[in-house]
């Protein structure tokens, strides 16, 4: 027995003495691997975003056309064409207008397998002719179903079939932080993607439209990207691509894109009435400054000043008058004049609301009647 557990005792120690050998002569056979790189399926299936988004693309791109347009400019040949001294020789040749053409480029996405296609209003104003090209090289006459300066939006319809689909995502649920692609035809160069994050949402008061909710984000948005497509990294559509903030014309990282819940409801609106059918007081306003929210003793962001008053409008037979600070909207508090402003729109017409403010310190309150929002006409 004793000779037995002596040779085992022999046998482990002759194993250890060839293991630590091996190690010695050739280290870097056990020397501990570098994980490999992940795949975009295990990075996905692990909660984390693909190091590719080749797939995303594939999914979205098809469904956002180049739009290719065409109009007549009138241009004066001569800088003081208008002026009165100049009317005795209105008409003389050499100084009538001349009439060009010209043409400018866009993007579009296509929102409906029955040809529904959702670009800027921008875009398309003033348009005599327009052109679509698809992903896959077909091209199309378009037309105008309708147009929304006050949100940039514009819907055209073309006669095709078979035309890609696109899944839309819920804008509501976007966060700061989130991956998203522009794609769109910069400079008429061709469809591009450029990738980047959503740097902000719910951007207004910027002066762009007149209701504001825009997306923010630092992917390259450039002149002719203007109607494409933003998406996330599962390929569905996040925005519209709008404008960008530039000195110089170019993308500096500041991009607004329209979350796809208002452009979608702005088109179906759009199909359906012809128009946005929006909630109307007649009144414009300005936020309350601190001097006189102190006077009505308030605090900024309590409520509006009521800087003018249509006549005749629903405000106006209401009894308002332009210096009534509103301060709620059927026991709505309100925060800004954009506030207000949303919370009138989304009211349709014909609903009774309840407008509560103060008159040199006095409190008022009356119900107006909701009239439908004059269109605001084309630039």
């Amino acid at each position: 027995m004793k000779q037995h557990s002596t040779f085992i005792f022999q046998m482990i120690s002759l194993g250890l003495f060839i293991a630590l050998l091996a190690v010695f002569l050739f280290p870097e056979k056990f020397a501990p691997r570098p994980p490999g790189p992940a795949s975009a399926n295990d990075a996905t299936a692990a909660g984390h975003a693909p190091f590719s988004y080749a797939s995303a693309v594939r999914a979205a791109s098809p469904a956002v056309v180049n739009i290719h347009i065409a109009k007549q400019v009138v241009r004066e040949k001569h800088p003081l064409q208008n002026d009165p001294l100049f009317q005795p020789f209105a008409d003389d040749p050499f100084l009538a207008p001349e009439i060009q053409n010209q043409t400018s480029l866009g993007s579009g996405v296509i929102m409906s397998s029955r040809g529904y296609i959702l670009t800027n209003n921008h875009v398309i104003t003033n348009a005599q002719q327009i052109k679509v090209l698809l992903a896959d090289g077909r091209h199309f006459e378009a037309r105008v179903i309708g147009a929304d300066p006050e949100t940039d939006l514009a819907v055209l319809k073309i006669d095709a079939s078979d035309l890609p689909g696109l899944v839309f995502a819920n804008s509501v649920t976007i966060e700061v932080g989130d991956i998203v692609l522009a794609i769109g035809n910069p400079f008429g160069i061709g469809q591009t993607v450029t990738q980047g994050i959503i740097s902000a949402t719910g951007r207004h008061e910027l002066g762009l439209t007149t209701f504001e909710n825009f997306i923010q984000t630092d992917a390259a948005i450039n002149p002719g990207s203007s109607g494409g497509a933003l998406i996330n990294a599962r390929g569905e559509l996040v925005g519209i691509n709008t404008a960008i903030f530039s000195q110089s014309s170019g993308s500096q990282g500041i991009g607004f894109a329209i979350p796809v819940n208002l452009a979608s409801d702005v088109m179906s609106q759009i199909i359906k009435h012809g128009q946005v059918i929006r909630g109307w007081l007649g009144i414009e306003a300005a936020a309350l400054t601190p001097e006189l929210a102190r006077e009505n003793g308030l605090q900024p962001g309590d409520g509006i000043l009521i800087t003018a008053v249509t006549e005749g409008s629903p405000a106006a037979l209401a009894g308002f008058k332009r210096g009534d600070i509103l301060l709620r909207v059927d026991d709505r508090a309100i925060r800004n004049p954009a506030h207000a402003l949303t919370l009138i729109a989304n009211s349709k017409p014909g609903t009774l609301l309840t407008l509560s403010g103060l008159r040199d310190g006095i409190p008022i309150r009356a119900t107006a009647k909701v009239s439908l929002r004059p269109i605001k006409p084309k630039p």
